[in-house]
């Protein structure tokens, strides 16, 4: 370690069950579901798992296809979001309190979500559109979630059971579910108990017990096997499963559950990893957004080697800049996304990103210098940034770094209301806000990483 290496910023021994929990708030955030979703779903989805006999292994795998089951979702919500004219994290809320095969059900849910705010005849064209194609737009959306967080799974390091699990949890027993229409046990078995367990929570938080398990029953041989069903009914006449629900410390009880000789501790390579994949969910809520946390991360490393980091500060510093954004999955993409400028209320949603992401990252104790710096990015040294107005002392230099690397590479890229700006106009903009809204040292650190690059590019 290097004198410039801060051995405070080395995580502590952390468990990828500690993590991945975590973590999956933000997954919560993008499908419009209430905190804590993806853990609810856990708590019940493993109670039914066990109830079921599955192997240590196999409740392994069903442990984190719970947790990440959501982990394709951001990349549907722009399209989405252009289908239907209306708040992405509404529309995917809202549907899943809809049984899809049920036509009266379908409908009233397409008329309550299609072109609000739009005129009458223009929404009745989107209506025409969306009716006429509906199920062809299902098809691309389901086949869009399940696919992209198949692969992530795959990339956080996960065995291809938990991908798979992922890739078919909207499939149902009946053979009538998305992407391919499998049938009874061509479906994972962690994919019918988390398409139950995630039913049973929505309906749970929305109407009670006695909700849940009216939906629970009359899905049962359509949406979802009668064996877990079964299993379902009799973990459901111990009160503490509906007691874990809504437990205080239902995180820590949804780690226990994690068969003890199935855990995983993190190497530095696994949580970079995570930090990647999680990076890439991020990134695919817009298509506007695409490979931004990554080129943020990489405009960050850079400054950081010109002022002198070290190995291990530098790689603290990519895996806080790689999750700067990730707040971003709790602002619905008719914000995001808006060619034109945003009212108050969107403003004011919009600026409430980096406080979910200080929330969300600060929920793993050793991150919690992380969430703060990376929550950071867009104080200004001069006060008038936000979301806590920090002034210049308040700042640390990690945070006024990925400042930095995030407006020049939010400068260069395309934006909904915008082309990329060239490389001198950046560099223009970024000088009239020099020491007011950015730091000076971190600007000429960038400036000197890029100067360098174009010559080694030059050069090879």
């Amino acid at each position: 370690m290097t004198s410039n290496d801060h051995p405070d910023r080395r995580p502590a021994r952390l468990r990828l069950s500690e993590v991945i929990a975590a973590l999956s708030f933000a997954l919560d955030l993008t499908e419009g579901q209430p905190a804590g979703h993806c853990l609810r779903s856990c708590w019940i989805g493993m109670r039914v798992g066990s109830e079921l006999g599955l192997s240590r292994e196999e409740l392994h795998d069903l442990y984190y296809t719970l947790l990440l089951k959501d982990a394709g979702c951001s990349s549907n919500a722009a399209r989405l979001c252009e289908l239907y004219g209306h708040d992405d994290l509404a529309t995917k809320r809202d549907v899943k309190l809809v049984d899809v095969q049920r036509l009266s059900q379908l409908a009233r849910f397409v008329l309550q979500h299609t072109g609000l705010g739009e005129g009458l005849i223009k929404r009745f064209g989107r209506l025409l559109h969306v009716m006429r194609n509906g199920d062809r737009f299902a098809g691309e959306l389901i086949s869009a979630r399940c696919t992209r967080g198949a692969q992530i799974a795959i990339q956080l390091g996960f065995r291809p059971r938990v991908a798979d699990g992922i890739y078919s949890l909207d499939e149902h027993w009946n053979g009538k579910g998305r992407p391919e229409g499998r049938k009874g046990e061509q479906t994972p078995i962690a994919s019918r108990i988390a398409l139950l367990a995630q039913i049973v929570d929505v309906f749970h938080t929305a109407g009670g017990v006695a909700a849940a398990l009216k939906e629970v029953r009359g899905r049962r041989g359509r949406w979802f096997d009668p064996a877990v069903v079964d299993a379902f009914e009799r973990v459901a006449l111990d009160v503490e499963l509906w007691n874990g629900l809504t437990a205080p410390d239902l995180d820590a009880r949804v780690r226990e559950l994690e068969p003890a000789d199935q855990s995983v501790e993190l190497t530095d390579e696994r949580l970079d990893a995570i930090a990647s994949g999680f990076g890439r969910i991020i990134d695919a809520k817009s298509p506007f957004t695409a490979g931004h946390s990554e080129r943020v991360a990489d405009f960050a490393v850079s400054i950081g080697r010109q002022l002198g980091f070290g190995v291990e500060r530098l790689r603290w510093l990519r895996r806080s800049a790689l999750l700067h954004d990730i707040g971003k999955l709790g602002i619905s993409n008719a914000i995001l996304d808006k060619p034109g400028k945003l009212d108050e209320s969107e403003w004011h949603r919009m600026r409430m990103h980096p406080t979910f992401t200080e929330q969300i990252l600060s929920r793993i104790d050793p991150f919690r210098e992380m969430a703060r710096v990376a929550a950071a990015h867009h104080e200004k040294l001069d006060g008038t940034g936000y979301p806590k107005g920090l002034v210049a002392s308040e700042i640390e230099l990690e945070s006024r770094l990925i400042t930095v690397a995030d407006i020049y590479d939010a400068l260069t890229a395309d934006r909904p209301y915008r082309a990329g700006m060239p490389h001198a106009k950046a560099v223009e903009i970024l000088e009239s806000m020099r020491g007011t809204g950015v730091d000076g040292v971190c600007l000429d650190a960038l400036l000197a990483g890029l100067e360098r690059a174009d010559r080694n590019a030059v050069a090879a």
